[in-house]
């Protein structure tokens, strides 16, 4: 049996993340803080750590930092961290804490889960559904390098 532990001060946040990802062969617990994780860990190892960017007390980019650093000197063994991140830059810190993989709220049920199996799986995700489409734009003949604008 796994067991996947999810950290989050938000009731409902913890309990949705619970339903989709709940199995026979998984077992979920809950925290609610920071240093509730990193007591957590030190006493069981869980298969994996789903933690919420903005916690009241130590969140998420905090968690990742000192679990690694807590690594770094064999203190604890790897524990992937699934980061759930509130906008699309928080990307940015959740890539430089260490963690494997996050996905950008709301949470949609069918990347909670791929995530899930992926980072069991000792895999990364990295969530591409809010990623800017680019866009081509062209200049149009009135706009042409040497030519006045037209009124």
């Amino acid at each position: 049996m796994q067991t996947i532990l999810v950290a989050s001060d938000a009731p409902t946040l913890r309990a949705d993340v619970e339903a989709v990802i709940s199995g026979p062969d998984i077992e979920v617990r809950a925290v609610t803080s920071g240093p509730e994780v990193v007591s957590f860990v030190a006493e069981e190892s869980p298969d994996l750590l789903i933690v919420d960017m903005q916690m009241g007390n130590m969140g998420g980019m905090a968690v990742c930092l000192e679990l690694r650093l807590q690594e770094s000197y064999d203190a604890i063994d790897h524990i992937p961290v699934l980061m759930l991140l509130d906008r699309r830059p928080d990307v940015f810190l959740a890539r430089r804490s260490g963690a494997e993989g996050w996905l950008v709220k709301p949470l949609d049920p069918l990347r909670l889960r791929r995530s899930v199996s992926a980072l069991l799986d000792d895999g990364v995700f990295a969530d591409q559904s809010f990623i800017p489409v680019p866009v081509l734009v062209s200049a149009g003949p009135e706009l042409q390098a040497g030519s006045e604008p037209k009124p």
